[in-house]
């Protein structure tokens, strides 16, 4: 059987959906242009035979508009239309992290066993953060204030690294870091993850800082939500763009 839709314009092309066909089989784009009056049309067929398929010339600006519609099809016999997918990454709010660093600078400020220690936390670049005081004790009394408005903001503390005190003249010094972004080995280790204890059938691919997940049953990628959260990550995850 032949089934096509008539698109009169490159725009049609990249705005109009894409029916699967009933039995869910293999979906094929062919485009052709016609050579009479009305050669700015253009038809898709799918499931035509090969030896029915004659060439045809198409212009850079036809072939991109076809392939924007070829997109939005999985070429997957089973499958029909796009896999169900996620995407895993960490993140940090950068106004909840500002908000967590201004209310423990208040609290340093404000509380009494502060008074006198010269105790500051302050930024010293986009995600990082510099705690200053008089006495060792003092500074890392002032990280556990930052970690605590850290938690209550939200954001997990697995995306808070920080270091010991040290010396520096007459004052202690902790520096601290937000991180943000999936790096290659995290990724690596989450690829694992799921390859070896998820459902049968998952994949995975790394795009940039995070991390793709797939897999033709949303129950399945539901299992693999769970198994991550229940994994013990030296780096905290979120699920985004679930669909």
């Amino acid at each position: 059987s032949l089934h096509g839709v008539w698109l009169r314009s490159e725009t049609e092309a990249v705005t109009s959906e894409v029916a699967c066909p009933p039995d869910g089989g293999l979906v094929t784009l062919w485009a052709g242009e016609d050579l009479n009056l009305r050669r700015q049309c253009r038809q898709i067929y799918s499931l035509l035979p090969l030896a029915a398929r004659a060439p045809t010339r198409m212009s850079a600006k036809h072939r991109t508009a076809i392939d924007a519609v070829h997109t939005r099809v999985v070429t997957h016999r089973g499958y029909g239309c796009r896999m169900p997918s996620f995407d895993i990454v960490s993140e940090v709010d950068a106004q909840e992290v500002r908000n967590a660093v201004d209310q423990a600078q208040r609290e340093v400020s404000t509380r009494f066993d502060f008074k006198n220690t010269g105790t500051t936390i302050e930024w010293k670049g986009d995600l990082v953060v510099e705690i200053t005081s008089s006495t060792e004790e003092r500074a890392s009394a002032a990280l556990d204030v930052l970690k605590d408005k850290i938690v209550k903001r939200g954001i997990s503390l697995k995306a808070f690294d920080h270091g010991e005190p040290r010396s520096s003249g007459k004052e202690y010094k902790i520096n601290g870091t937000f991180t943000s972004g999936i790096s290659s080995e995290q990724a690596k280790k989450l690829s694992k993850l799921i390859r070896d204890d998820g459902p049968k059938g998952v994949k995975t691919q790394i795009q940039g800082d995070e991390l793709r997940v797939t897999h033709k049953s949303r129950d399945a990628l539901q299992d693999v939500i769970a198994l991550v959260k229940g994994a013990d990550l030296d780096f905290a995850v979120q699920f985004v763009n679930y669909r």
